[in-house]
């Protein structure tokens, strides 16, 4: 299999994906996006209230960042990029943009085919109490720790076909890393 383009660090909230995806980006001289940047204002005011996010508050912020791994990883530019990615269905909107899913991303038409793009996943997994007590010592982010049963109750981890690694958020951040680093080299 040919090196990924881009890594997706995914998890559920407080799970580490900002931390360790900037530092994985680092470590590899990538670009790194959070996908927590690119949410419309309107997602944020929603979860700001403690309401969860549904597909369809989901579906065109994953297709715009679809868009911006496809264009960088088309320049030739390798990608980290921290995302929930919490559904099968979200992980293939940002594989494969409007083809992973019934409702349109904007960047439609002939470019269709070749949108797909090599995708290593890296789910970053724990367990709620590991979870939620770190998102209790979390200040200054816009979703409040009570939203986080809602996310463990819609995941649904990587299997295969994915191109995927499942790391325990129970491991220090530099052997996450290690870990990652290693993965890599076997691509």
């Amino acid at each position: 299999m040919a090196a990924p383009g881009a890594l997706l660090v995914m998890g559920v909230s407080g799970s580490g994906k900002s931390t360790v995806g900037a530092l994985l980006a680092s470590e590899l001289g990538w670009k790194f996006y959070d996908a927590d940047d690119y949410h419309p204002e309107e997602n944020r005011r929603k979860m700001g209230k403690g309401i969860p996010l549904n597909d369809q508050d989901r579906i065109p912020w994953l297709c715009n960042l679809h868009d911006i791994l496809l264009r960088d990883v088309a320049s030739g530019q390798h990608v980290v990029l921290a995302c929930s990615a919490l559904k099968k269905m979200y992980r293939d909107i940002l594989t494969r943009g409007k083809d992973g899913v019934a409702l349109k991303c904007e960047e439609s038409g002939k470019e269709a085919k070749q949108a797909e793009m090599q995708l290593l996943v890296v789910h970053l997994s724990g367990s709620f109490e590991v979870i939620s007590g770190r998102l209790l010592k979390r200040e200054g982010h816009f979703m409040p720790p009570e939203l986080l049963q809602s996310q463990f109750e819609i995941l649904e981890p990587p299997a295969a076909p994915e191109n995927f690694i499942q790391i325990s958020v129970d491991k220090n951040v530099s052997e996450i890393i290690a870990t990652i680093m290693e993965t890599l080299k076997m691509k």
